[in-house]
């Protein structure tokens, strides 16, 4: 097993996770469904092939038509030609009527028209009728265009811009633990720099990757004659990148401006301005990028709420007037002094905007307006033209603006302060905004317009980061940023000018991406550059040729639907896809499932119309394999990991995991989107370690669920209990988890051989053959993979018959065993011959999380899943068919378009296996273990003697009975 990986049988709770959630507590809260709430939506991507959906095609005038063909009289004959004589009329006029598919096919047909086809049609029933029952109701109909429409209107709303969730985080470690002031971003002359600003005057160049190239310190007080001495004493207030010029003016407290050059590698301080009346609190800089000959702009805004303009006539020539100086020293020039320099400067001073510091200042050259913001109740943003010939705008209200943001081209401005709350205003009404977008706890600090995909952020001092749309002002995603400077119960400082947005246009390989500062880290977030929605069609992007194919995330499990002729992965990344077996085509792909909470198990119900998959998060859900619809949600049990999920034949499923328990639900009554858990188990307290693997026996009317200290307990589906604990005794060491369960149902299911082994469980790499009904429980024995040390994730066999097991390990290695004759026949102690092997090869590279038998065509096929995030399908012989998602598609009934890559075959490994065989036994036979052999699991170790309970050996709560072993004995 590769070191570090994390498989599922080890994903275990430490001591520094989160407290686990239970249901009582999160019911006592009144609300239950908190999980589902807070979660990112899913989308889902149909395949286009499957034509319009009903949704699309039906109008208003054709659902009146249906309802009316419902409702017909001359139907009611057929409908209760089947009802007993004694049915009174009453009874038959309030139940609904019902169509058969030939009468549903009709009415459509007179209803949309004669050339519906029929390809569509019956797709549109079986989409209605997910229980399968052969009807359609009109109810039943209602529901289903509900959901379809409330999907596509949520699938209307765009997805947030953000790429990923959790940013990349540097740490400014110049700083000195002093927050980051301002980051700005240099792109001239290339390759794209950053440079941050600290409070304390450290100035650090990065690189596009965020690696330090250089770092300055601001100077200090020229009359310190010691140059070590000359240490910079204030505080920084912005900063801002001159780019035609190549410099960085940055403000402090000290009433001064440094001028730093960023035209080469060498960067060093040109100029300081020193000697102004006030502080300088905020900068913008504006220069004509199309004609350079132009003046360009530097606003300063001021702590006594005036604004100071500063036209540089001829940039290109210089900022101001050159003077002799020191080599090594900055250019001092002393404000009062500065007409001395009309030549290359001009200067204005506009006072009293404000009666509060200016916080925010921002020029628009289109029309010549200053924008300027403040923490005052009475002038919290002006507009005012340079000229002064215009009336100001001014918004006015409570607690005044900390940020704002202005985007010329939708004539919008957005503002974020003290109140929490984020507004929306247009260019020139004042009164009133046009909307308030609220969901923070703590002051917005920044806020910023991101243009491509109509949407804002908005960041608060405890870190959270919100996406919010535009138009419909949904918030589309919430983020805490997790900088390693947060402290629980803290809120860390921030510097005044949290974000750097970098938009399009941008240089070549640049993609566009938000800069976010918190104390001394910086956190990069990629962003989109297209709006994207909540759902659509499938396309071949992204699509990779070749039989290695990799479809990217790790894959957590996979099974196939025979009726439906598809086989469904689901992925870490917590997104379903569903594959037509007989080609290799993706018909339908669901995307963050559950949020982003990665995606751990699933199944299918009796039916095998609805899929049911469960997350990290303990949230499960219940999907329409025919379109992608969310049926269902079910309540959590805890917020804690589900591991298994097993579907009983009247539609009640049953999830186990971290919680400990076994939950029940009804989803096959369920009528509202929200289902309650049944906790009628009597499963509290059983396990006394986490449940890892889940798996059902009608035949026998058992359950069998398997924990983390390698304990298989039985439990009866009829009192809902348990029956039986099994358990194998291991060497001193820590206890080993149980990786799988599997029924051997044909066993199960015949007389003669269902008191023998028809229970697997993988435990180590040793499979164990158990017997749930007879009076010996233990039928066999066998360490699996090759090298020691190894896990088996995954078990199969051919149900119909269990005449081959078919197990994946931890190596990616995929071996089939002849069981026709393995455990069943009574020994006194248990088996550890291992079967024959009929075909072993390396399906993948990394672990194979799951396996599974499947008849396609009248020939036998192998499903597997492994951690690399690849699915394969391969002959029982071992010829490879194909990776689902390859470039070339394959055709199920004809060989010549397999892949035909057997990794490894049967004959390279057969005279090692049984040397290997032959050592293990001759170990087991004297007892005596190798010195190499310590801490792993092998053949010699999976001998030892297991050792079935009953419940009430186990119970130490309970008087020792005798008879209570046979009153749990399951009758065979």
């Amino acid at each position: 097993m590769e070191p570090g990986s994390v498989w599922k049988t080890l994903k275990r709770r430490s001591s520094g996770e989160a407290q686990v959630i239970n249901m009582y507590t999160l019911r006592k809260n009144k609300n239950p469904w908190g999980l589902y709430q807070t979660e990112i939506p899913h989308s889902r991507l149909c395949d286009a092939a499957n034509g319009v959906s009903p949704a699309e095609k039906l109008t208003t005038e054709h659902l009146q038509l249906l309802r009316n063909a419902f409702s017909c009289p001359k139907a009611a004959p057929q409908i209760h030609e089947d009802r007993p004589k004694g049915s009174s009329g009453r009874n038959r006029g309030n139940e609904e009527h019902g169509m058969k598919f030939q009468e549903f096919r009709e009415v459509l047909r007179s209803v949309i028209g004669p050339d519906v086809e029929d390809t569509w049609v019956e797709r549109f029933f079986g989409e209605v009728d997910i229980s399968c029952t052969g009807q359609v109701k009109w109810q039943q109909l209602c529901s289903y265009l509900l959901l379809e429409y409330t999907e596509r209107e949520r699938a209307s709303i765009p997805r947030a811009a953000l790429l990923v969730s959790q940013p990349q985080i540097k740490h400014c470690s110049h700083n000195k633990r002093e927050p980051t002031v301002r980051v700005v971003a240099v792109s001239h002359p290339p390759p794209l720099r950053y440079i941050s600003v600290s409070k304390g005057g450290q100035i650090t160049v990065w690189n596009s990757s965020l690696h330090i190239l250089k770092t300055l310190r601001l100077a200090g007080d020229p009359t310190e004659e010691v140059a070590n001495t000359r240490r910079f004493r204030g505080w920084t207030t912005d900063a801002v990148s001159m780019g035609n010029v190549r410099k960085v003016a940055i403000a402090t407290d000290c009433r001064d401006l440094h001028f730093v050059n960023v035209s080469t590698g060498n960067v060093f301080e040109d100029v300081h301005l020193f000697g102004f009346r006030s502080v300088p609190t905020a900068l913008c800089y504006w220069h004509d990028a199309q004609c350079p000959e132009r003046p360009s702009l530097l606003l300063l805004g001021d702590e006594k709420g005036g604004v100071h303009l500063m036209w540089f006539l001829n940039p290109s020539k210089g900022l101001f007037k050159n003077v002799a100086i020191k080599e090594n020293d900055p250019q001092r020039i002393f404000f009062p002094d500065l007409g001395e320099h009309s030549n290359m400067v001009s200067y204005r001073h506009i006072p009293n905007i404000h009666q509060e510091p200016i916080n925010r200042v921002m020029f628009e050259p289109s029309a010549n307006v200053i924008m300027t913001s403040s923490e005052s109740d009475t002038t919290s943003v002006v507009f005012m033209n340079v000229t002064l010939k215009q009336e100001p705008y001014i918004w006015r209200f409570k607690q005044g603006a900390k940020c704002f943001d202005y985007n010329a081209s939708l004539q919008l401005m957005v503002t974020g302060g003290c109140d929490r709350a984020v507004r929306l205003w247009t260019r020139f009404v004042t009164t009133r905004p046009v909307a308030t977008l609220l969901g923070h706890r703590t002051t917005v600090l920044d806020v910023a317009i991101y243009q491509p995909v109509g949407q804002i952020f908005s960041y608060s001092r405890d870190t959270e980061l919100k996406v919010w749309d535009i138009s419909s002002h949904h918030c589309l995603k919430t983020v805490c940023l997790q900088f390693p400077c947060k402290q629980p119960g803290r809120i860390p400082e921030h510097g005044n000018f949290p974000f750097l947005l970098l938009s399009p246009p941008l240089p070549e390989q640049t993609q566009a991406h938000l800069v976010v500062g918190c104390k001394d880290h910086l956190a990069v977030l990629y962003l989109a550059e297209t709006r994207r929605g909540g759902g659509g069609r499938l396309t071949d992007e992204g699509r990779e040729p070749g039989p290695n194919h990799q479809s990217g995330p790790a894959l957590c499990c996979a099974l196939y639907n025979s009726p439906l002729r598809q086989v469904v992965t689901g992925h870490a990344d917590s997104s379903v896809s569903l594959w037509d077996v007989e080609t290799g085509r993706r018909r339908l792909q669901i995307l963050n499932a559950h949020g982003e909470d990665e995606l751990t198990c699933m199944t299918l119900d009796s039916s095998h119309r609805r899929l049911i998959t469960g997350a990290r998060n303990g949230t499960i859900k219940v999907w329409n394999l025919l379109n992608g619809l969310n049926l269902h949600k079910l309540e959590p049990v805890t917020s804690s990991e589900v591991t298994g999920l097993t579907c009983l034949h009247d539609t009640q499923l049953l999830s186990v995991g971290w919680s400990q328990r076994v939950a029940q639900y009804d989803i096959a009554a369920a009528k509202d989107l929200y289902v309650r858990a049944d906790m009628s188990w009597k499963s509290s307290g059983v396990h006394k370690s986490d449940i890892l693997a889940v798996c059902q026996c009608a035949a026998l009317g058992v359950v069998a669920t398997a924990s983390h200290d390698g304990e298989v307990i039985i439990w009866r589906l009829e009192t809902q209990g348990p029956v039986l604990h099994l358990q194998r005794p291991t060497q001193a060491g820590p206890l080993t988890p149980v990786d799988s369960l599997l029924f051997l149902q044909h066993r199960a299911g015949n007389r003669k051989l269902r008191n023998r082994g028809v229970l697997v469980s993988s435990q180590a790499g040793c499979l164990c053959f158990w017997s749930v009904t007879g009076q010996t429980h233990t039928y066999g024995q066998f360490y699996v993979p090759e090298q020691p040390g190894e896990r088996v994730l995954s078990l199969s066999s051919d149900q119909l018959k269990n005449t081959t097991l078919v197990t994946g390990d931890t190596a990616g290695w995929l071996e089939i065993w002849d069981i026709c004759h393995y455990a069943l026949d009574i020994q006194h102690e248990p088996v550890c011959e291992r079967p024959p092997l009929l075909q072993r090869w390396k399906a993948h590279e990394r672990a194979l999380v799951s396996v599974e038998v499947l008849e396609v065509a009248d020939r036998l096929f192998v499903l597997t899943a492994s951690a690399d995030g690849s699915a394969g399908l391969w002959t029982k012989d071992g010829d490879h068919v194909g990776s689902f998602g390859q470039e070339k598609m394959w055709s199920i009934s004809e060989p010549a378009t397999y892949q035909r890559t057997t990794r490894n075959t049967l004959k390279e490994d057969t005279k090692k296996m049984t040397e290997s065989d032959e050592k293990g036994l001759s170990r087991v036979k004297s007892k005596v273990p190798g010195p190499t052999s310590r801490g792993q699991t092998s053949q010699e170790e999976c001998c030892s003697e297991a050792s079935p309970t009953s419940l009430a050996e186990t119970d130490h709560d309970r008087p020792q009975q005798h008879t209570v072993t046979r009153k749990h004995t399951i009758s065979g």
